[in-house]
């Protein structure tokens, strides 16, 4: 999505802009660069480095720009999706990878409608990516209705749909907020569960006294290629003034979450969370959970926050509490490295602007 102001508690941008006022502003030159060294984050992620190798890039005559979801599909392979940049044509990349990290477009796939015209920035924003098992077929949701379509990778064209509850719906025919809609989508290692969490909260659910919004996880369920079907709800609280930008299924009743805000002036914030569904009840009956008690909410613990890794040699094209810091919107799990960690990448949407950076970082989390 396009940044616009956040809905932040006054504590949260104090917090930030004491940050940013103690470091100075981290604005350096737009070159492009690499930087690593293997450094702690956090007492369970481990930054290994980033690659600003597709900044500004292009490939058979498109941009790599507005990368907005990634997912891993084997070892050294991964697929990011585009979301609504301008008037251009929705696509996805297809991408080598490391975990160096290093990164290289392969291929790319424009995305179509049934009837094989492109699907564009003018009425697809591409959020949240799902490559379904082969590898044959992807789920794309599109953040504008929102919707959840799938897609034959051979041709890009469309080939089917997922039905959306009305209620989550872009208001006046819904209960959602433009650009608060289907942000993320993530599938179960069996394939056979699929996770669409919202950005934002419905109207009826809104956003707590200290800024904190109570947002909804759509689970579906059914077998990857065929028809997928909506079969119950999560809570999940964001921390003060964030939003929930993406999901990654660990295993049974375990995600990951990211979280995401921007205040201008000062920067980005990005968290990393341990998720356990275990306990958490389904709340598709209730018409709000604006009063729901906390042991309703799906359990979260920080696994990190991107502002206390490492600067790793990263120049900000603005004001960053963190030169690494950028507008990250992706994250993927990769394989189990040496020592039992998991890969994790992130990945920033550079929204096709000149202050922002396509960024791939690569870390080393431990999710046990």
């Amino acid at each position: 999505m396009r940044w616009q102001a956040p809905l932040a508690a006054a504590a949260t941008v104090a917090a930030l802009t004491a940050t940013l006022t103690a470091a100075g502003p981290a604005v350096a030159s737009s070159r492009p660069g690499d930087g690593g060294g293997s450094a702690n984050c956090s007492p369970d992620a481990r930054f290994l480095g980033f690659t600003d190798s597709l900044d500004k890039t292009t490939y058979a005559g498109q941009k790599v720009s507005g990368l907005s979801a990634l997912n891993v599909t084997r070892p050294g392979h991964a697929v990011a999706l585009v979301d609504n940049v301008q008037t251009s044509p929705a696509r996805v990349f297809d991408l080598r990878i490391s975990s160096k990290p290093t990164v290289a477009v392969d291929g790319m796939t424009i995305l179509r409608r049934p009837d094989g015209t492109p699907y564009t920035g003018a009425d697809f924003d591409g959020e949240g990516l799902v490559v379904e098992r082969g590898a044959r077929t992807i789920l794309a949701t599109s953040e504008r209705e929102p919707s959840i379509r799938r897609f034959r990778l051979s041709d890009g064209r469309q080939i089917g749909e997922l039905p959306v509850p009305s209620r989550f719906l872009v208001a006046p025919a819904g209960q959602a907020a433009t650009n608060q809609t289907f942000e993320s989508l993530a599938v179960s290692p069996d394939g056979l569960s699929l996770y669409a969490g919202m950005e934002g909260a419905l109207t009826p659910d809104g956003i707590d006294a200290d800024g904190r919004s109570r947002n909804r996880i759509l689970r579906y369920a059914g077998l990857p290629g065929h028809a997928y079907k909506p079969v119950g709800q999560l809570a999940y609280k964001t921390d003060p003034g964030l939003n929930l930008v993406e999901l990654a299924v660990v295993g049974r009743d375990r995600l990951v979450s990211m979280e995401r805000a921007f205040v201008a002036g000062v920067g980005n914030t990005i968290r990393v969370f341990s998720v356990s569904t275990k306990h958490a009840p389904d709340v598709s009956g209730r018409e709000s959970i604006a009063s729901a008690p906390a042991k309703d909410f799906v359990q979260k613990k920080l696994l990190f926050d991107l502002v206390d890794c490492p600067p790793s040699g990263a120049v900000a094209k603005q004001p960053q509490p963190n030169p690494l810091l950028d507008n990250v919107e992706a994250l993927a799990l990769g394989g189990y490295l040496p020592g039992g960690r998991r890969q994790l990448y992130l990945l920033s949407d550079d929204n096709d602007g000149a202050t922002q950076i396509t960024r791939l970082y690569s870390l080393a989390v431990d999710l046990h």
